[in-house]
Order: C-alpha cells, then sequence, then structure tokens
C-alpha cells in the first residue's frame, strides 16, 4: 500500500492532499501517468462518491501533462463539445470525470466522440486498501482507533470509501461525546450506527 501527495496541496500522513493507493485506483493513476496513450487524448473517469476523483484530477492537472473537467457530466453538451474540440487542436490531454452512475449524453457528436475515450472506473477497496483509508481518515482527524482496531473493523465495515469515511467519523464523534478512547464498545457502536442491522456479526 502507498500514497501519493497533490503537490497543490501540503502533504504528510493523514493529510487531505494525500491519496491512498490500492487496489481500487492504481490502475487508475497507471493511465493517468500516461495520457499519451489514450485514445483521441481523452479519458473518462468514474467511481462511487468519496472515492477520491476530484483528488486524482488536482492530482492529474498538477502534474501539467493535460487538462480536467470536473463534474463533466453536468456540464452543458455544447460546450463540453466545443471544449473537447479545443483539447483536440492543441494536441492536449482532457480528463472528464464523471460524477453520475449514468452518464446519458444526447449529443450526437459529443456522444461518438467520448464514446471513444478510455474509460477509467475506481472500484471497490479490497482489505488492505479499507485499513489504510481508515488509518488515513482518522489521521486527518487527529484520532487515534486504538488498538486492534483494524483488525476489528476492516472484516465489519461495508466496502465503501464513503461509508468507511462515515464510519471514521462516527468514531471521532463518539470519543468527543463521552469524553474516551476509541475501544471495542466505540468500535461497536459505531458500526451499528453505520451498518445498523446488517452489521456483520463476527466472532
Amino acid at each position: 500500500m502507498s500514497q501519493i501527495a497533490l503537490p497543490l496541496l501540503n502533504s504528510g500522513t493523514g493529510d487531505p492532499g494525500r491519496i491512498v493507493v490500492g487496489n481500487a485506483n492504481e490502475h487508475v493513476i497507471d493511465a493517468l501517468r500516461q495520457p499519451d496513450n489514450w485514445p483521441f487524448k481523452t479519458a473518462i473517469l468514474t467511481g462511487e462518491p468519496r472515492s477520491g476523483k476530484s483528488m486524482l484530477g488536482r492530482w492529474f492537472a498538477a502534474q501539467g501533462d493535460g487538462d480536467v473537467i470536473d463534474s463533466a457530466d453536468a456540464m452543458e453538451e455544447t460546450d463540453l463539445f466545443h471544449r473537447w474540440n479545443r483539447a483536440q487542436e492543441a494536441q492536449r490531454p482532457l480528463l472528464l470525470i464523471c460524477d453520475g452512475a449514468v452518464w446519458d449524453i444526447t449529443l450526437p457528436d459529443l456522444k461518438s466522440r467520448l464514446g471513444a475515450a478510455m474509460h477509467l472506473e475506481i472500484g471497490t477497496p479490497d482489505d488492505a486498501m479499507a485499513a489504510e483509508l481508515m488509518q488515513n481518515f482518522a489521521g486527518r482527524r487527529g484520532l487515534a482507533l486504538g488498538d486492534g482496531a483494524l483488525t476489528y473493523l476492516v472484516p465489519r465495515a461495508e466496502r465503501s470509501f464513503a461509508a468507511i469515511e462515515r464510519l471514521v467519523e462516527v468514531i471521532d464523534r463518539l470519543t468527543l461525546e463521552r469524553k474516551a478512547p476509541a475501544t471495542l464498545g466505540i468500535w461497536r457502536d459505531a458500526l451499528e450506527a453505520v451498518l445498523g442491522s446488517e452489521q456483520p456479526k463476527l466472532l
């Protein structure tokens, strides 16, 4: 497991400017490092909420290798088509970040051109990445998860960037409310708050 820092932000363990690299996004990062390999120098990045799409876009833009349009699926299609054409004329790579689960493009010319772009999707974090994400989110908050926390939490946590972030947020809130360190009781209550009756019953 590794991390990359955003050059535009302060870096450091658990800092908002540091991206956790793991099974869910390492293939995306490899592709972003080689924009000359993108068909028509265009790539479309998708992924679940809170998966780091915008952070990766800022990291890519900071390398100076191309341009980024965040929330491209919310942009007026004619304007986006003109942006695509300008990027082609300049022979400059263009990364489009899509927030929605489905991008239904209605402008035929834009649809045909983006259909040929490289499609990159941030996947689901595995156990190793989930553990690293928990440590990263906790570090941002200055939260000590406690001894044995990852062993207990990782097998029980939902495999979702947003859910993992939410879990750490609830642990942090409970430690502050109870004025107590994070231990088994708080981990268990945080899991119940996030997962409810869906919490896995593990020994």
